[in-house]
């Protein structure tokens, strides 16, 4: 019988013992209550990261857009037949108005995105220090040019070629009504070294 009477709880134990378990609900319900605001909180943090991520790719594809206007689409791998007179140019220097030089892109390659292009001149300009990711040639269709690099400066005539290592920094001064044929071996780009010609650019050099 003492043995019985001592494993029944009775008085301050019996009263220990419920609090204890009241104790273990609330701090289970305070468990249950902490995980789902921790999932909350998660799947909030998900939310925004998600949204930031997108609105942060949005914006740099609308950038592309605007730094890229004019950088053409890749071309079909496909046979092409373009004359002088069907081809579409677009303004270089638009600020320039009726003065800016033109360009014309020929050609994209799809895999590389080396480029065939030609740039026209339909007044005389000093095109001022600047130098191209990929590597450059110019074959001279029309005009006389002058090209200046590593400290050397050449005149160029009609079937003149250059070529122009990768982010080698160089200038030119084109006459009015010249064309000229350019091809890179990679995308096409010009990175102004003192920013771009301006209407002060605009002299006749001949």
């Amino acid at each position: 019988m003492e043995t019985g009477e001592k494993n029944l709880p009775t008085g301050k134990a019996a009263a220990t013992t419920k609090r204890d378990d009241g104790a273990r609900r609330l701090y289970d319900r305070l468990l249950v209550a902490a995980e789902d605001r921790l999932n909350r909180q998660v799947m909030e943090t998900k939310l925004y990261v998600a949204v930031g991520l997108a609105v942060f790719g949005f914006a740099l594809s609308e950038r592309g857009a605007e730094t890229n206007a004019t950088a053409p689409a890749a071309s079909a791998d496909a046979p092409i037949f373009k004359n002088l007179s069907d081809l579409k140019w677009e303004k270089i220097l638009p600020g320039l108005a009726e003065s800016s030089p033109e360009i014309c892109f020929l050609r994209v390659d799809p895999k590389t995105r080396a480029t065939s292009l030609l740039i026209r001149t339909p007044k005389a300009i000093h095109v001022r220090k600047h130098w191209h990711t990929a590597n450059e040639s110019h074959t001279i269709i029309s005009g006389t040019a002058v090209l200046a690099c590593d400290g050397k400066r050449i005149e160029l005539g009609v079937g003149g070629f250059n070529y122009m290592p990768a982010k080698m920094v160089h200038e030119a001064w084109l006459p009015a009504g010249s064309l000229t044929f350019i091809t890179v071996d990679g995308a096409w780009d010009v990175n102004w070294v003192e920013g771009p010609p301006t209407a002060a650019d605009l002299i006749d050099f001949r």
